[in-house]
């Protein structure tokens, strides 16, 4: 891959199908410092009052092409979180030269090929979810991902809803929707050579973000692992423990950049 030399890590931050980007990144951004010109794109999913008609995975890809059109990257460093995270993964499938590395915040799907049981037993209980009222599919959604006896750093409803928060469960079905019939590429991302990383939450649910974990890490030619020991899916890193995801974020960045200068 050819790249373009520059000066500033040029960072696109995708958030997870729950909180808006701004809010999800906020301290990430705080932690990142000089040298990054980073922008946190809100998801494609929550541009209009309800999903489009036609979602797919190839909507945020678009969303995204977009975004780093407008900034005037040729190349960028791209990380997302759980829907984000997804979404990240089907762009560097399709449009792998416009990326200098890939950061996965444990994505919430990783392509339909390599399933355990378990991981497929899981997969019908959020399958199960989309018929129940918006208040309790949230309920039951988080549940899903963490730890069986996880409550600590668990949503906690109180107070008056965000406005934004009403178009939650229409975005989750819609992301769930996609998933089922997304053609995610694997031997496209196996000849994706740019560095990836992944951190995973040790207090999430195995079946879910373990298990793609795993399967990722034998797709990618370089593939980098960390775990959280005390995190999980809805207590990730970046918003708890922002400097140390920085710091592996900066080095991930700079080796994208080290690499780079090898390819002419």
């Amino acid at each position: 891959m050819e790249t373009t030399q520059h000066s500033r890590h040029r960072v696109m931050l995708l958030p997870g199908s729950v909180l808006p980007a701004a809010p999800a990144y906020r301290a990430l951004l705080e932690s990142l410092g000089e040298n990054v010109e980073a922008v946190a794109k809100d998801l494609e999913v929550y541009a209009g009052p309800r999903p489009p008609a036609d979602y797919s995975l190839d909507t945020e890809i678009a969303g995204v092409l977009r975004a780093a059109d407008e900034q005037g990257w040729d190349t960028f460093n791209l990380v997302g979180y759980s829907g984000g995270g997804a979404s990240a993964l089907a762009f560097a499938a399709r449009h792998p030269a416009r990326l200098e590395s890939l950061a996965l915040l444990e994505p919430a799907w990783a392509g339909n090929w390599g399933w355990s049981d378990r991981h497929r037993e899981l997969w019908e209980k959020y399958r199960a979810l989309e018929d129940l009222e918006p208040a309790e599919f949230m309920s039951e959604f988080v549940k899903l991902g963490v730890r069986p006896g996880v409550t600590a750093g668990l949503p906690v409803a109180g107070g008056p809803e965000p406005p934004w928060m009403a178009l939650r469960p229409a975005g989750i079905r819609a992301f769930l929707g996609t998933f089922r019939t997304y053609d995610l590429d694997r031997e496209a991302l196996a000849r994706f050579r740019q560095p990836v990383y992944f951190a995973l939450g040790a207090l999430s649910n195995p079946d879910d973000y373990g298990e793609i974990a795993e399967r990722l890490s034998n797709v990618f030619p370089d593939f980098r692992l960390e775990v959280f020991a005390e995190r999980h899916h809805f207590d990730p890193p970046h918003r708890v423990e922002p400097e140390r995801l920085s710091a592996s974020l900066r080095r991930l960045w700079s080796d994208a950049d080290r690499s780079a200068k090898t390819v002419t």
